[in-house]
């Protein structure tokens, strides 16, 4: 069998398909890593993980768009930033996020660092979940 340039493209336009649609398949049963807060690092930055704890303390920003929470696993203590997109989410979704405040809960975001910190930063209004 000989390969032009047309088989070759045939074959490599059947392979990107199917790994499309593999992609489609599976991307909904990706789940984040979970860790720890003691766990996460300057290694981790820019990684979406999960991390399970009690909310200490929660306070807005001066101008009430942004809600930062403490979350506490027992171990560690890790700020989580939540921003007015996500926190009118919240909202729509019938959550208040002051009911969250001291009950053990589940929170999905991004890794970031602020002032030699490392913080959370929530996804999206999906991201945030009690634990029982």
């Amino acid at each position: 069998m000989e390969l032009d340039d047309t088989k070759i493209f045939k074959m490599a336009f059947v392979t990107a398909i199917i790994g499309m649609i593999g992609m489609l398949i599976f991307a909904g049963t990706i789940e984040p890593k979970e860790v720890s807060i003691d766990e996460i690092t300057r290694n981790n930055i820019g990684e979406t993980v999960a991390v399970t704890g009690v909310i200490e303390s929660l306070k807005y920003s001066s101008s009430g768009t942004t809600c930062f929470l403490t979350l506490n696993d027992g171990k560690s203590k890790i700020n989580v930033i939540i921003f007015e997109s996500t926190l009118a989410e919240l909202e729509d979704a019938g959550s208040d996020v002051e009911s969250f405040k001291g009950h053990k809960v589940k929170v999905v975001g991004s890794v970031t660092e602020y002032q030699s910190s490392m913080e959370l930063i929530l996804a999206n209004a999906n991201s945030l979940k009690l634990e029982n």
